[in-house]
């Protein structure tokens, strides 16, 4: 099968995220099982303009600012190039609409639309332009077929007027031979709560600081150690501070893979107060590590988080909940044992494979119309 895809990064862009991972587990599955697959996306300042990223021709064009008005000529210069059998754009930011210009097979991968959170995070224009660009989203695409990646952003999809036949959920995987829980005692005696990702606004981390507050007040030595990079950091540092929590909240800034393990394997909960995500690709990372997570009961955090049996889900910004969360875990190893030994047992369900297989089989029914079926 010949597959171009559009994307606004790639994953060696330096803002790539989870979108990119998550894109780059399928891509260089179905690649490396013989179809070709090319991807157009934006560049940097310094980036080559092509590439072979995990057996992907990538092509660069643009940066972050000028994709929007670049993108759509590079995939029509990529189709005359070389015509694909399908057209894929993974919708992670502003929907390009691609379409409406070609009669080409067409998938939209949606991991999650921003709605309403994007004023979580963005000044109110950059905000309104997201919010406005995704509104003609279901006539935009409407001959497209759409692969969500979880219950949520179909449901999402479907309120917005997407047609439910159109919609295939089909999740995340996780890689469970490296993410492995650890040695017994791992945790150590000392309560350690873990934030791993991006740091920013929208994320809620915020949250969990204040809710660690709250929970010390009972427990002294609960900790909380947040790992990532981003601009809300400084923020972030100065809330610590100010509610004395200095050296209760560790910032590990970047950390590598095998740090990252080592941290979720230390941890006795995961934490993951987001207003909206499309499945929160670390809550299982964390499960494969064998830590439950306490999550906000929110769009994708609830479908990766199975309440009560792979950690806990809590009202979105509830701190005295997410503190209560924090005390039962802190005061009971043997729950967080149980928990995250269904952690991993749920994880384990969950590959990569699976996911391109399900993925490759979805556009083989799109390639000859029976997606519907």
């Amino acid at each position: 099968m010949n597959i171009l895809v559009v994307n606004w990064q790639d994953l060696d862009n330096p803002h790539s995220g989870g979108a990119e991972i998550h894109l780059f587990e399928i891509l260089g599955r179905l690649a490396r099982s013989g179809h070709r697959v090319r991807l157009v996306c934006s560049g940097w300042p310094g980036a080559a303009p092509r590439a072979r990223v995990d057996d992907v021709d990538v092509q660069r064009v643009g940066g972050r600012n000028s994709f929007a008005l670049l993108g759509r000529t590079a995939v029509r210069r990529a189709i005359r190039a070389e015509r694909p059998d399908v057209l894929v754009e993974d919708v992670n930011k502003l929907p390009l609409f691609l379409p409406l210009g070609t009669d080409l097979p067409f998938c939209a991968i949606v991991p999650h639309l921003f709605g309403t959170t994007a004023f979580e995070e963005a000044s109110w224009p950059a905000a309104a332009t997201v919010w406005l660009a995704e509104q003609p989203l279901p006539l935009g695409y409407r001959r497209a077929w759409f692969h969500a990646i979880s219950e949520s952003t179909r449901d999402d999809l479907v309120r917005r007027g997407v047609e439910p036949a159109r919609v295939r959920v089909i999740h995340p995987g996780v890689d469970s031979t490296h993410f492995t829980p650890g040695p017994p005692g791992v945790r150590g005696a000392t309560p350690r709560f873990l934030y791993v990702g991006r740091l920013k606004r929208y994320k809620g981390i915020a949250l969990a600081i204040r809710a660690l507050a709250a929970a010390r007040r009972q427990r002294p030595d609960l900790r909380l150690d947040i790992a990532g990079t981003g601009d809300h950091r400084a923020d972030l540092e100065r809330l610590a501070a100010g509610l004395g929590l200095t050296d209760a909240v560790s910032f590990h800034g970047f950390v590598s893979e095998a740090e990252k393990v080592s941290l979720l394997r230390g941890a006795w909960a995961n934490v993951f107060p987001s207003p909206k995500e499309g499945w929160g690709i670390t809550v299982i990372e964390a499960a494969a590590c064998g830590t439950p997570s306490l999550a906000s009961a929110s769009p994708g955090l609830r479908d990766s988080v199975r309440h009560g049996e792979t950690g806990y889900l809590v009202p979105h910004g509830d701190v005295d909940a997410l503190a209560a969360r924090m005390l039962e875990l802190a005061g009971d190893l043997s729950l967080v044992l149980r928990l995250g030994g269904a952690a991993r047992c749920f994880a384990e369900g969950l590959t990569w494979e699976r996911t391109a297989a399900a993925t490759i089989h979805h556009l083989d029914d799109i390639i000859t119309g029976s997606a519907a079926r």
